[in-house]
Parts: structure tokens; C-alpha cells; sequence
């Protein structure tokens, strides 16, 4: 489980303890989501060099005390979500590097008598509670001075002594997720002046009696303040935002996840001082159940003034009042995005005098349908640079439109436009038309430097004189098959390209010229990640002279015209052998023999046909057909014999033939001669049809030597004819007639 860094993934392998043999090479050991229940003292004692132990989502409720002593270059140590009912400050008494420390999750109540961090100097980041965690007491956190990030996971948080984090001088991110706001408002106490970033989760901010306990928050001196998934009413809002206007350092202020109870119909007039430094507002998947019927928000336009930045994403809005827009005097980022708002009522929020001085501006994910109406309902915002209008639904655009004289970027991708026409502002520097299924683009844009057209349906590059100052440009995942050293020439500026995922032919002398031609581009990111034979030209993002090919990416197509060659001629070789060697007989003899060998031992009785059957040379066809059957088949009883010239079934193949003729015969006959063991045909009957009377070892074998053989002169192929002359008896035809007559008696007595 460990790769070549020492990094020893053992996770979701359902292990019930620490799997032995680490060692001090061990860096990174993850057994998160596993079954084990308890951590021995030796499990980890030769891991000395461990920097990061994942323990989390196990079963573990005991940890012997000497368990992590030899750790001591461990920096996060993640023991979240296992069954811990108490916390032994002796477990990280020897963690002196520890920087993350995550123990959230588990079933302990409180956190002991004394410091469990005492000895963690450099502990940054700590993550504390569970459902059950009830007690914070003073001293817990002694030891504790700077910290990254705390968070205090205590839904039913009861106890808490104070002062027990103000030992605590700095925490830049605090994280507070209980539902008591007394508790709440005891611990803000003791962050007043060490907090940065306070964040408070799941607070139900509905009763106004309880409202009073958070005005201790409005001494805070934190700089960024969230709420989330938190509750908010109508009636509690004028005390939230009264809090908030008198943070004195304040900075920023988030809402994630929220729900109002209400429609912005506050019983009170908010009166506060106008905050001074609240630049920052985040609003995300705000949750208002009658939004339709939100107010106008007229009760706080004097606190957004001096406001630079306000995001509403998610939120439903369809609407921005435009006396609101006009209060927005010092707005420079505005972000609408994944919202409702149309062309008639972007047309009312951007009223004249409305966001005077903004330059950034996301409206992605809206309702828009209309691009002439958007960019004339913009194009009094005389400082807009950046304008996101992606993933509406503009369709086909017109050629002419009016745009803020200002705007440098564009972003249309995602946008349903089939074509790009002169309504495109000639002033950008930077345009996304991605995901369009643009089939070409040929607008005049002087000053453009960035052009993304991903995900397109592009058969050809732009032309480079309309775009002269072009830098860089993305044609990732079109359908461009190739462009020449002329094209790319004529893009002077270029320095960037990304055209992945098309399908290129390219050839070394083509990326030659891209890395030597002066003024054109020296750095390919996302060069092609296939081409036609699936091999990638270049490293994505490598420099383009640091790339060394092959010679198949090299030369191509002379490499594939050679394989080619070879390939024929090894394919016309293989066919002649076949031909000259009758491969395609011996595959058919094959087959026909391994049809034999599945076939039964014997033929019941009731089909035998023949007496015998006579294998023999056709050169010794006279001796044959005119001595051999004249005696045999006028012999009184007659012998029926089997031969091949007078008994074979026409059309039939004579493999076929063969093997059936011998089933149906009680004996085969083989007339053994000089000319019989250089017979191809009696070769193929030995080797490939007579195995079974020679495999069973019986008396069916009848040997006639007509004329005496040379044991050299048997092929070694012959080794079964071999065998059986060595080991029986055979007939040897005589030259005197005295001699024959014995023999013929001989023979049908072998016969019967």
C-alpha cells in the first residue's frame, strides 16, 4: 500500500488493527475507514519519521499512552469520528512538531482537568467536540498561544468557565458551532481582541430577547464575520445589523446557507452610524421562502454606501431596487450570479446613476435572453472592465450593439450563440465564447490578447489579421485536424496555445518550426492529448525545445508505409510456405483427427461391413487389385474387402472416406512396401487415421510385406510401424509358388 514517496494508503481495507512492518521510511500513513479499535504502544513505534497519521471514521476507544511517544516529527495527527469517551493529555506529550490536530467526532464529554495541549507549541489548526460534548472549563487550552484555525464542534455545549480561551492570543479563524447564544456570547467574550475571523454556524437568531447576549459581539474586533446555516427573522434583523455596524473592525460580513423568516417589512427603523469599514458583503443560498414579496430594502441603503464589494449568489433575486443601485456609490465588484434576474429587470437595476463606479460585474446563470438589451442596459457604466454573462440563453445575437466603452473582458461561453457577429465589442482584451458550437469565428478585434473557444465545433483556426495582438488561445475540443506553418506564422504574438483534445497529424519538422520561428509561439499547453495513432506530441505545458519525439512521431507516415511493407511481405511469405507445405490440408487433417479421437473405440458389430480394409501404395496397385482380391474375394467363403479405388463414397473426402472404411472393417491390411513408406497419402493414413488400431493394442492389424524394406529406409515419422514390425509377426510374400500357397492360408486365417 505504499508508493515510491513512502506515502501507505491502507484506507476502507476493513483492518481491525494497525498492520505491522512500518518503518522509519514511513511518511504518510492514511487507515482512515477502517475497524480498528485500539492503538498499541509498539503499532507505531518504528515510524519515526511519520509526518501525517489518518485514524479517522475507525472504531478506536482506547489508545495506550505510549502509542505516539516515538512520533515526534508527526504534523497532523487526524483521530475525528471514533469512539474516544476521554482525551489523555500523555498521548501528545511527545508531538512536538504537531501542527493539525483533529479530535472532533468522538463520544468524550469534556476535555479533562488540565491542558491536553500544553506541549504543542507549533499546533496551528484543532478541531474539537462532538453531539455530546458538554464542558469547557478554564485551563484546557493552556499552552495555547497562536492558532491558524479553532473550531468548537459543541451543539449542546452546556458549560463553559470563562476565560478558558482567552489564554488564547491569536486565532485567525474561529469557528463556533453551538446552539446555546449564552454560551456563544461568553466565548466572543474572550475573543474580543484575539479573533480575526469569526464564524458562528447554526445559531437560531429568532428571539429577540436573546439578542441582547450578542450585543457583547459589537466589542468584537474581528475583521470578517459568517454566518451560517444560521436562523433570522424579521424582528431580530435590526438588532443583527445594529451589531454589525458597530463591530469596529469589521471588514467584512457572510451569510452561507442562512434563512430569513420574513419579506424585509422591519417593525423598527434600523438607526445606527454608518460603519465606516465594512467593505465586504457575502450573500449565498440565502433562503427565503416569500421572496416574491422581499421590500425594497429602503431601512438600510444609508449602511451600503460604502460598500466595494457585494456578492448575492443563489439567492433568488430578480430584483435590485434601483435606489438601491443608486446608494451603491462605492461598489466596484458585484456579483449576481446563479440568481433570476431578466433582461426588463436588469434593465431597472442598472438604472442611470446606479453602481457608478463598478467595474466587475457577474451575472452568470441568470435569465438574460437578450444581448443587445444587456449591453445597452450596461452601457452607461462608464468604468466596467469585466462582465460575466455566461450560461444564459442568448441564442442568435444581432450585428450591432452598445456597450460601456470601458469593457476589456467578456465572458459569453455557455451562452447558446451560433455566431459571433460585429455586436461583440471591438474594446476587449479578453473573450470566452466557450461551449457554443461556434463553426467559426472571423470578428475584428484589435485589441484582443485572449481568446478562449473551447468546446466548439471549429474546423480551422481564426484568421489572424482581424486579431493582430493575440497572446494567447485556447481551441481545446473542437474538430481541428491540422493547421499549417502559414497559419500559425501569421499570429505574430503568440505565446500561449492549448489545443487539446482534437485530432492532429503533426510532424517533426512542424513542431521544429513552432520552437525556431522568431516572434511565434515558444510554449504549447495541452498540445494535442491524442492523435490519430494515440501518441502525444508533446508533454502538456512543456516547453516546445524540450520535447524529444520518436521516430515513429517523427516521420509518421514513412514509419507507417514501412510496417505496412513488412507486414505484406511477412503475410505473402507465410502464404507461400502454407501453399508449398499444404498447410491448409494438414489444418483440414487436423481436424478430421482430432473428429477421429472423440469418435467410439469400435463400430457395434451390426455395422462392420468388411473383412478387411486394404491400405497400400498405388504403385502396387497390380499386385493389389490383381493377385490379393482374386484369391481373397474368390475363396470359398469369400472375403469382402475394402478398397479405395472400388468401395469410396464419390464426393466424399478421403480423410473422411479412410476413417469411416476402417470403423466398417474387422481388419485393415497394410501392403507394406518400398514404395508404400514414401507414399504421401500412406504417411497421412499412419499419422492421422490409423492411431486408433494401432492405440488398442489388438489383432486388427494385418502387416504384408511384399518386398523386404531397409529399417533405414522407414521415415522416423514411422515410429508405430516401427514399433509393430519390431513386435509381431508379419506376412512377407514369397517368390515360389509352393511358398505362396502357405501364404494365402496364412493370410485368411489371419482374415478369420
Amino acid at each position: 500500500s505504499c508508493d515510491t514517496t513512502e506515502i501507505c494508503n491502507c484506507s476502507a481495507m476493513g483492518l481491525d488493527f494497525i498492520p505491522p512492518g512500518l518503518t522509519a521510511k514511513t511518511t504518510v500513513l492514511n487507515l482512515a475507514h477502517n475497524r480498528i479499535k485500539h492503538i498499541q504502544s509498539q503499532d507505531l513505534w518504528q515510524a519515526v519519521n511519520l509526518r501525517a497519521l489518518l485514524l479517522q471514521s475507525n472504531k478506536i476507544s482506547s489508545i495506550d499512552e505510549d502509542s505516539f511517544r516515538s512520533l515526534g516529527k508527526l504534523e497532523l495527527l487526524d483521530l475525528s469520528n471514533n469512539s474516544l469517551a476521554h482525551l489523555s493529555p500523555v498521548w501528545f506529550g511527545h508531538l512536538f512538531s504537531l501542527q493539525h490536530l483533529y479530535l472532533q467526532g468522538n463520544s468524550y464529554r469534556d476535555l479533562g482537568q488540565s491542558s491536553l495541549f500544553s506541549n504543542l507549541r507549533n499546533l496551528s489548526s484543532l478541531h474539537l467536540g462532538n453531539p455530546g460534548f458538554s464542558t469547557i472549563r478554564q485551563g484546557n487550552f493552556e499552552g495555547v498561544v497562536l492558532l491558524d484555525q479553532l473550531w468548537i464542534d459543541g451543539g449542546n455545549l452546556s458549560q463553559y468557565e470563562p476565560g478558558s480561551l482567552e489564554l488564547i492570543r491569536k486565532i485567525n479563524h474561529m469557528i463556533i458551532n453551538i446552539k446555546s447564544i449564552s454560551i456563544v456570547s461568553a466565548i466572543v467574550r474572550d475573543l474580543l481582541h484575539s479573533v480575526a475571523w469569526l464564524e458562528v454556524r447554526k445559531l437560531d437568531l429568532s428571539e429577540l430577547d436573546e439578542m441582547q447576549l450578542l450585543r457583547v459581539m459589537s466589542n468584537c474586533f474581528a475583521s470578517k464575520l459568517s454566518f451560517k446555516e444560521s436562523l433570522i427573522t424579521d424582528a431580530t434583523v435590526p438588532d443583527i445589523v445594529s451589531i454589525i455596524a458597530d463591530m469596529p473592525k469589521l471588514e467584512e460580513v457572510e451569510l452561507i446557507d442562512c434563512r430569513l423568516l420574513g419579506t424585509g417589512r422591519w417593525k423598527m427603523q434600523i438607526h445606527v452610524n454608518q460603519s465606516q469599514t465594512i467593505k465586504v458583503m457575502t450573500i449565498e443560498k440565502l433562503s427565503i421562502e416569500q421572496f416574491y414579496l422581499f421590500t425594497d430594502l429602503q431601512n438600510v441603503q444609508g449602511l451600503l454606501s460604502l460598500l466595494t464589494k457585494i456578492t448575492v449568489q443563489n439567492t433568488k433575486v430578480f430584483l435590485v431596487p434601483c435606489r438601491l443601485s443608486q446608494h451603491l456609490r462605492s461598489l466596484e465588484y458585484l456579483d449576481l450570479s446563479s440568481n433570476l434576474l431578466g433582461d426588463q429587470s436588469l434593465e431597472h437595476s442598472a438604472c442611470q446613476g446606479g453602481w457608478p463606479i463598478l467595474q466587475t460585474l457577474n451575472l452568470s446563470q441568470n435569465s438574460l435572453s437578450d444581448l443587445e438589451m444587456t449591453g445597452k442596459s450596461l452601457s452607461h457604466l462608464r468604468h466596467l472592465i469585466l462582465l460575466d454573462i455566461s450560461q444564459n440563453n442568448f441564442g442568435d445575437i444581432p450585428d450591432v450593439c452598445k456597450w460601456p466603452k470601458t469593457l476589456k473582458y467578456l465572458n459569453l461561453s455557455r451562452t447558446q450563440i451560433r455566431k459571433v457577429t460585429t455586436c461583440i465589442p471591438p474594446t476587449l482584451e479578453v473573450l470566452d465564447v466557450s461551449a457554443n458550437n461556434l463553426k467559426e469565428f472571423g470578428l475584428q478585434l484589435p485589441f484582443l490578447k485572449e481568446l478562449y473557444l473551447t468546446r466548439n465545433q471549429l474546423k480551422t483556426l481564426p484568421d489572424a489579421a482581424p486579431i493582430p495582438n493575440l497572446v494567447a488561445m485556447s481551441v481545446r475540443s473542437n474538430k481541428l485536424n491540422s493547421f499549417s506553418k502559414e497559419e500559425l506564422k501569421s499570429f505574430k504574438h503568440m505565446v500561449l496555445l492549448d489545443a487539446g483534445d482534437n485530432n492532429f497529424i503533426c510532424s517533426c519538422e512542424f513542431l521544429s518550426f513552432i520552437h525556431h520561428q522568431a516572434g511565434l509561439a515558444q510554449v504549447l499547453v495541452g498540445w494535442p492529448d491524442k492523435y490519430m495513432c494515440d501518441s502525444p506530441l508533446a508533454v502538456r505545458g512543456a516547453q516546445v525545445g524540450a520535447v524529444h519525439l520518436s521516430l515513429m512521431e517523427c516521420h509518421r507516415s514513412l514509419v507507417v508505409s514501412l510496417i505496412c511493407s513488412l507486414l505484406f511481405l511477412v503475410i505473402l511469405s507465410l502464404v507461400a510456405v502454407g501453399y508449398k507445405c499444404h498447410a491448409v490440408w494438414y489444418l483440414r487433417m487436423t481436424w478430421a483427427w482430432l473428429r477421429a479421437k472423440r469418435k467410439p473405440r469400435r463400430a457395434p458389430p451390426k455395422d462392420l461391413c468388411y473383412d478387411a480394409f486394404v491400405s497400400y501404395s498405388e504403385n502396387d496397385s497390380d499386385w493389389v487389385e490383381n493377385i490379393m482380391v482374386q484369391e481373397l474375394e474368390q475363396a470359398c467363403p469369400p472375403f469382402r474387402l475394402c478398397l479405395h479405388k472400388r468401395d469410396f463414397v464419390p464426393g466424399k473426402w478421403i480423410v473422411d472416406n479412410i476413417i469411416d472404411s476402417i470403423e466398417k472393417s474387422h481388419k485393415t491390411l497394410f501392403v507394406l512396401s518400398e514404395h508404400f513408406v514414401q507414399s504421401e497419402w500412406c504417411k497421412y493414413e499412419l499419422d492421422f487415421s490409423h492411431f486408433r488400431l494401432f492405440d488398442e493394442n489388438n489383432d486388427a492389424v494385418i502387416l504384408i510385406l511384399l518386398e523386404p524394406i531397409q529399417s533405414q529406409a522407414i521415415p522416423k515419422r514411422f515410429c508405430k510401424l516401427r514399433k509393430i514390425m519390431n513386435t509381431k509377426t508379419y506376412l512377407e510374400w514369397p517368390s515360389g509358388e509352393e511358398q505362396q500357397e502357405m501364404f494365402w492360408e496364412n493370410l485368411k486365417g489371419a482374415l478369420k
